[in-house]
């Protein structure tokens, strides 16, 4: 993955957020602090809006295992975003939270609709898929 990323991040800031393949308008640059190493790291997530939070949905592919953002979340809540915005992007520090039953339900939902092919990941994984709210402080 970290080719991958490497890669989606340049092409991040080449496009200031806009347009990216396989993304669109949809990827934030969600920067964590690692769980165990207590390093940033950076992480291309797709996202969307429900309000003025963020929704993000720890898929990574319908893998039997949740990606090291979730698992750098779920330790260290507060993480910085980085968007596109009108001019350039923007980046701030939200606070992330587990949203469980009808709530995550709702989002994953919305999630499906805006990207099929996270109805796939949710077929085959045997893990409820983990969908955070990232909400502002900064």
């Amino acid at each position: 993955m970290p080719n991958w990323n490497d890669a989606t991040i340049r092409e991040f800031h080449a496009k200031a957020g806009k347009g990216i393949a396989g993304f669109g308008d949809r990827l934030i640059l969600l920067t964590t602090v690692g769980a165990r190493s207590g390093k940033e790291r950076i992480s291309p997530v797709m996202y969307h809006r429900d309000g003025e939070r963020y929704v993000v949905v720890a898929s990574k592919g319908g893998a039997p295992d949740n990606p090291a953002w979730y698992l750098n979340l779920k330790a260290n809540p507060v993480a910085t975003v980085e968007v596109g915005a009108k001019t350039g992007t923007e980046t701030f520090q939200v606070r992330a939270r587990e949203v469980k039953g009808k709530e995550r339900d709702r989002m994953y939902t919305e999630r499906v609709a805006i990207a099929p092919g996270f109805g796939e990941y949710e077929r085959q994984t045997s893990r409820k898929i983990p969908v955070m709210i990232l909400e502002r402080i900064g």
